[in-house]
């Protein structure tokens, strides 16, 4: 009797493409059904994830007020009565002073485009042609002004609503970081608790060391590029660095839209040669940054290429606007670092049950 199997129909090399390949679907299917989910649920999710951000960010000082035998109830509450005050005075200075020299960056902006317009601008394309349009388009849509506003006041109550939800879940999620891993450990099979509260303690230390190494990134390009504006006398320089600190949470593509807008300032207000010097303190701190700073902060957290970086801006922008440029790259933080646990896990495995084969 004859115990021949016949041969496979597809060579092994394409057996462990097609292998491949199904799990990368069934990634992406899994994927694309969360981001649907989130955005369906956008309302809960975003406080959610805001209220993460938050806790990681202000982790290590929870973690010293313990350590100062204060009270874990009382230790969240002053936890986050110190994020209401930081930043509700961080966002009373920024707004105060965009609010003093709005007017004077918009006005410049207005005379560099016009600047502009003048030099490169084209038939029916002039800052005339665009006045006359926008008047048109007011003049067709004015009848929606009141509905504009109605839906503005909703969104600025939505806004404040998840604000506070978010404040909440901060002191929920630092007061009860601990029942969170073992609730985490009870989800898991049994024999995979142990892997899941690494991921998930990976990945969350990935997301705090992006959120405070992001926040002394931005503080330090903001102060660099404030003291160079205000030595070259740029009109709006306290403006345009707190407008450098909020960018600054979307990684390269902030840098650009602020440091094109002092330029622009510049430009308009203190002429050309002006200009080149607000560029070159401009792309001094960002070289600062790229080769100092970046690689400082990203040495103790996770690493990732630039490109992986701007596309995900770039998905995250498609999926939720500007809210979404900013927590596309701390969640892919968080992915990389799960995939740095299980690298670091299963890559070990293998490489041991290499050596225990070779030496068999």
């Amino acid at each position: 009797m004859s115990t021949d199997r016949p041969p496979p129909l597809l060579p092994e090399g394409a057996r462990r493409t097609a292998a491949w390949c199904a799990v990368a679907l069934l990634v992406a299917g899994v994927a694309a059904v969360f981001i649907w989910l989130c955005v369906v649920f956008k309302t809960a999710v975003t406080p959610v994830l805001l209220a993460l951000l938050g806790t990681a960010l202000l982790g290590p000082l929870y973690r010293r007020l313990l350590r100062m035998k204060v009270q874990k109830s009382l230790a969240a509450g002053l936890t986050v009565i110190a994020v209401v005050t930081v930043v509700g005075g961080a966002t009373y200075i920024v707004v105060a002073a965009l609010i003093e020299t709005g007017d004077q960056i918009i006005a410049s902006l207005r005379q560099a485009a016009t600047d502009i317009a003048d030099h490169l601008g084209a038939a029916g394309t002039s800052l005339d042609d665009l006045a006359k349009n926008a008047k048109k388009l007011l003049e067709k849509f004015g009848g929606t002004a009141a509905s504009g506003v109605i839906s503005g006041l909703s969104v600025v109550g939505q806004m404040l609503a998840a604000a506070v939800l978010a404040l909440l879940l901060i002191f929920f999620f630092l007061r009860d970081s601990d029942r969170a891993v073992d609730a985490l450990r009870s989800l898991a099979p049994r024999s995979t608790g142990d892997m899941v509260e690494a991921m998930g303690r990976r990945a969350f230390e990935a997301v705090e060391g992006f959120m405070r190494g992001t926040t002394f990134v931005a503080f330090v390009d903001a102060v660099l590029i404030g003291i160079g504006l205000l030595v070259l006398k740029v009109p709006g320089a306290v403006g345009l660095a707190a407008l450098v600190f909020v960018t600054a949470y979307i990684p390269y593509l902030g840098a650009f839209l602020s440091g094109a807008v002092a330029v622009l300032v510049a430009l308009a207000d203190r002429g050309f040669v002006i200009a080149l010097w607000v560029l070159g303190v401009v792309l001094a701190v960002q070289v600062l940054e790229g080769n100092v700073l970046q690689p400082m902060v990203q040495s103790r957290t996770v690493q990732m290429h630039p490109a992986v970086v701007m596309l995900a801006i770039t998905a995250g922008a498609s999926v939720a606007g500007i809210l979404g440029m900013l927590l596309a790259v701390p969640l892919t933080a968080a992915a990389f670092g799960v995939i740095g646990e299980l690298r670091s896990r299963y890559g070990s495995q293998g490489g041991r049950d290499v050596q225990d084969s070779g030496s068999g």
